[in-house]
């Protein structure tokens, strides 16, 4: 893997987390191909092999159908994120796909500034990088807790 590829592996992270965080959610399905795979589930249901989560999506125009129904149809009280992503773990690279793997925290910023911890865990993904821009084939958000707060509605 050369540099070059790392570049955008990095840039799509934080590209990811910035949408989420700066509300810029319509970017975020973007960021996948169109046959891809995002899952939100807990690390206790991840090793059981439990191939659903909280939230399940297998193509782009779910993941796009998610944003319109936060801002169209759902009724959630005001909040934001903000990601921290550790270090980001290449753990190959196979005709045009990287495996990485990446551990984060997210703090949840209620709309009258109480900050919690909402969620930490790692991601687990499969990304595209045959292309201009590197893109997710599958993203496994996995949680360390198995408790969900209801408000669960911005992909994490």
């Amino acid at each position: 893997m050369n540099a070059e590829t790392r570049n955008r592996i990095e840039a799509l992270m934080g590209d990811y987390a910035a949408a989420i965080d700066d509300d810029r959610l319509e970017e975020w399905p973007d960021m996948f191909v169109d046959d891809c795979r995002y899952v939100v589930t807990s690390r206790q249901n991840h090793l059981e092999g439990l191939p659903h989560g909280t939230i399940y999506a297998t193509s782009k125009g779910m993941l796009t159908d998610r944003v319109s129904a936060l801002r169209d149809a759902n009724i959630y009280e005001a909040q934001s994120y903000r990601h921290i992503v550790g270090s980001i773990q290449i753990l190959g690279v196979d005709n045009g796909v990287a495996t990485v793997r990446s551990n984060f925290l997210v703090v949840r910023i209620m709309h009258n500034g109480e900050m919690i911890l909402f969620a930490t865990g790692c991601y687990q993904d499969k990304i595209d990088v045959s292309g201009e821009k590197a893109k997710f084939r599958e993203r496994l958000v996995i949680c360390d807790s198995q408790n969900f707060d209801t408000l669960l509605a911005i992909p994490l």
